[in-house]
């Protein structure tokens, strides 16, 4: 996806929330992705531009790159964010849907 400015992060579709044992599953999942602080900073950033970013994180943070490459990584793999390809950066945004299931789910406790 090539653009000339910061890309707008893609809405997906409501998710219904899952139950029982899926849904403690998922909540321990997204609670885990949480588990750190500077992870905790990446998503408050992220929500803060409220548009996909990329090389601005390690700027934001006191932490190297491979370091916010790491936690970003563990953000994704929860689904907490999104990242795309824009030439040659990756570009991160929230994602909104999970995010929403989290507090719900959390919500339920």
């Amino acid at each position: 996806m090539k653009t000339s400015g910061p890309l707008e992060c893609p809405d997906d579709t409501d998710r219904p929330l899952p139950e029982g044992a899926v849904a403690q599953e998922l909540l321990a999942e997204l609670a885990r992705a949480l588990g750190h602080p500077a992870r905790i900073q990446i998503l408050k950033t992220l929500l803060a531009k409220n548009q996909c970013i990329a090389g601005e994180l390690c700027e934001e943070l006191p932490l190297a790159a491979s370091t916010v490459s790491q936690h970003l990584k563990v953000l994704k793999a929860a689904g907490l964010i999104k990242g795309e390809v824009d030439g040659p950066r990756r570009c991160y945004c929230v994602d909104e849907k999970v995010l929403k299931q989290f507090k719900l789910l959390v919500a339920q406790l």
